[in-house]
């Protein structure tokens, strides 16, 4: 069985259920980079966009999947 990359782990996590916050990835694949890990996939033609949500004074990042790229 192959060990997959945290990349991998967010490509499969976007395919299944169309969007992640930095929290559902470090909780599920303890990768703490979201963002750079954004960067890669749109950088390999991934459409994904950005929205904020606040609750409070809390304040993050959901990453949506518009269109998967290779």
């Amino acid at each position: 069985m192959t060990k997959q990359t945290k990349i991998e782990k967010v490509r499969q996590h976007l395919i299944k259920r169309k969007s992640i916050t930095s929290w559902d990835a470090i909780t599920k694949y303890h990768a703490t980079r979201l963002a750079d890990i954004i960067f890669c996939l749109k950088k390999k033609g991934w459409v994904i966009t950005t929205t904020t949500e606040r609750h409070g004074d809390m304040t993050w990042a959901r990453y949506t999947l518009v269109k998967a790229g290779e």
